[in-house]
């Protein structure tokens, strides 16, 4: 019996394919959003400089961990240009540091996640796209525009 003819090794090979398949399929679907990210990106919010000022100091207690070509964590990057929010991005993927923090903080390996320390010295851990959003209209975007 040749190697390629055992069922077992059959079944493991085709499953070796299909992961190696199912990874170059991500990789350039994720290149394609990150394309259209570019093409179609937002307009930024111009604020007058103390404006903006106002609005960095309360982003300086945010990071957001992501991936780069993720479609919701391109969501809330987006919003983040859209409303002009210097926020501090982690890559996961691409930084082993930023990846243990959102392990040992939040608990999951999930994107995106926005950490959020509170001025009482405590750290909330937000998942989800869209309350992401909702959190920074509620809490940042409400800076005056010029």
């Amino acid at each position: 019996m040749g190697y390629n003819s055992h069922p077992a090794r059959l079944s493991n090979a085709s499953t070796q394919d299909n992961s190696n398949t199912m990874a170059v399929i991500r990789f350039i679907l994720g290149r394609i959003i990150l394309f259209f990210n570019w093409l179609f990106s937002p307009r930024s919010l111009a604020r007058p400089a103390d404006a903006q000022a106002r609005v960095d100091r309360l982003t300086d207690n945010l990071k957001l961990y992501h991936y780069e070509a993720c479609p919701f964590c391109v969501k809330v990057r987006r919003e983040m240009k859209r409303q002009s929010l210097n926020i501090e991005l982690r890559d996961v993927k691409r930084t082993v540091s930023a990846k243990e923090e959102l392990l040992a903080g939040g608990g999951r390996l999930k994107v995106p996640c926005l950490r959020i320390e509170r001025d009482d010295g405590g750290t909330e851990w937000m998942y989800e796209s869209s309350d992401i959003i909702t959190y920074l209209h509620k809490t940042l975007a409400t800076a005056p525009a010029a």
